[in-house]
């Protein structure tokens, strides 16, 4: 997490609650943040690693061949101002992708869930795209997963309190 408050750190956290009440295991590389691209498109992101494989503390050369994610899994999830430039419309969404070798990822897939995913639909999703029953999409198809079974749970009790701390922020970091 950064270092200030930002609106989404109490879902985050929740859903990192979650996710290790699960037996699913985080990396230390977890953290929310806030960005923005050509200095006018301000968005709010969250980075969420998992090692399902239980490879994350070994080195290249020790992780076994047959281990399903050698090095490891992300969540992103995003929240966006407007839909300027190509940019994703405002709002909420999250994505995966398969961690690299090299520390990057695979193209970034959606992740079939509400913007506001209940922590538990996020643990339920994560373990579907683990046993990969949710396959990951690529740049020719935009992103979608391979999934035919549609949106996985609910929205978060507390939706409606994020929506408004969000939208607040937003504006508040788009008003000249």
């Amino acid at each position: 997490m950064t270092d200030r408050t930002l609106p989404h750190d109490p879902y985050i956290t929740a859903v990192c609650e979650a996710l290790t009440a699960a037996g699913i295991d985080l990396t230390d590389h977890c953290w929310t943040d806030d960005s923005e691209t050509r200095g006018t498109y301000c968005y709010l992101n969250a980075v969420t690693t998992l090692d399902p494989s239980g490879t994350h503390d070994l080195d290249h050369d020790e992780v076994p061949a047959e281990a399903a994610w050698p090095h490891g899994l992300i969540l992103v999830w995003e929240w966006h101002t407007d839909a300027e430039q190509g940019e994703p419309e405002r709002g909420p969404l999250w994505l995966f992708a398969e961690l690299k070798n090299d520390g990057s990822n695979e193209y970034p897939t959606a992740l079939p869930v509400h913007g506001y995913a209940s922590p538990a639909a996020v643990v339920e999703a994560a373990r579907k795209v683990i046993d990969r029953s949710i396959g990951a999409g690529h740049f020719f198809n935009g992103g979608q997963a391979t999934w035919t079974g549609g949106i996985i749970g609910d929205s978060w009790e507390r939706a409606g309190e994020l929506t408004a701390a969000c939208d607040a922020w937003g504006t508040a970091e788009t008003t000249p």
